[in-house]
């Protein structure tokens, strides 16, 4: 941990106590249908999802479409309301009584989308879009618009080219840097990357992440990368965490869990891996099966119906997210019933 996040004013409870708490986290969407529009149905997008992150690090989550990565980032900025759960950031409970509010956590933690695009006002220009924030929350004209064409600087467009262009004269790698200097302008300790660089060229990609990578370092950020990309979230990450319809299914140190997966689906995902040693391609499906719908998932493991360790065991109870009794690194945990599934390595 470096000294000057220790120095850090905003910081109340030292390096020990982590930036972000999230503990049962749910959200489950209403399905209606009808002559009545009535709710038929209910969709489990995020169910029971309980994770921390401190401070300085990078939490990479990954899992296949639909797992619930994105609805999770987008209930820990309260772009849409919990059903329940509770989020704790740097020991206060966020939009409760006694500890602080939305407005007071977003100045605190910010989101990058995948969508460079979508994401910016087409009547703003770049300096406009970057400074919009910090002129709400009070800055002065000049003062915000100086914020603004510094980090045009960091993230590496020069401001007299930059400064006065509209979106659509910009390409995806360019206004999703622009995108990242907006996110950066209320100066946050926290920047949520939502598939930030899943549309961009590789080339483009790597440079972004370098850059991240960069600002990081420099500005002692806490972040939470949201992938399906295995190698990306590998190079990025500290710690890593995997879902699979709506629940968290495995979670530890980056090196751990690519080098010994414990979970079934961990196992079939990174099987998948594209890779470019043609020894080492994969010839035969990781998975059978079809994912469960998440409007009536199965009981139990949620894995169980693709899984060839499942026992009648997996049906009837849901297993605990908790390390294996072999483990011998406690921080990697998996919820799992079977050992031979815990320590059997693909």
């Amino acid at each position: 941990m470096s000294a000057a996040l220790e120095l850090d004013p905003r910081d109340r409870g030292g390096p020990a106590q982590p930036l972000l708490v999230v503990e049962n986290l749910k959200k489950h969407f209403p399905v209606r249908g009808g002559l009545l529009n009535r709710q038929v149905a209910t969709v489990q997008a995020v169910d029971d999802v309980s994770f921390s992150v401190r401070k300085g690090e990078t939490l990479g989550i990954v899992g296949e479409s639909g797992c619930g990565k994105s609805t999770t980032a987008r209930l820990l900025m309260r772009l849409m309301e919990p059903d329940a759960g509770s989020v704790i950031f740097d020991g206060d409970p966020v939009g409760d009584r006694h500890g602080i509010t939305v407005n007071d956590m977003r100045r605190q933690m910010q989101m990058v989308f995948q969508d460079s695009y979508s994401s910016l006002n087409p009547r703003m220009t770049m300096a406009e879009s970057i400074a919009y924030a910090p002129r709400m929350h009070g800055l002065g004209r000049k003062s915000a618009y100086d914020r603004a064409e510094n980090l045009l600087s960091r993230v590496g467009l020069n401001p007299r080219q930059y400064a006065r262009r509209y979106p659509h004269e910009l390409s995806g790698g360019q206004r999703q840097r622009v995108n990242i200097a907006r996110a950066l302008a209320l100066e946050p300790r926290m920047v949520i990357l939502d598939e930030a660089v899943a549309a961009l060229d590789k080339s483009v990609e790597a440079q972004v992440l370098n850059l991240l990578s960069d600002l990081k370092q420099s500005l002692n950020l806490t972040y939470l990368f949201i992938s399906h990309d295995l190698n990306v979230v590998e190079y990025m990450s500290d710690r890593v965490m995997v879902m699979y319809l709506g629940r968290v299914v495995e979670a530890g140190p980056v090196e751990s869990i690519y080098r010994h997966p414990r979970h079934p689906y961990t196992r079939a995902l990174f099987a998948s891996k594209p890779t470019l040693d043609p020894d080492r391609r994969t010839t035969e499906m990781p998975l059978t099966g079809d994912p469960p719908n998440p409007i009536n998932p199965p009981s139990g493991c949620r894995f169980r119906t693709r899984c060839a360790f499942a026992q009648p065991r997996c049906a009837a109870t849901t297993p605990p997210l908790a390390a294996p009794f072999e483990a011998a690194a406690p921080t990697h945990v998996v919820a799992c019933h079977i050992p031979e599934a815990q320590v059997y390595h693909a």
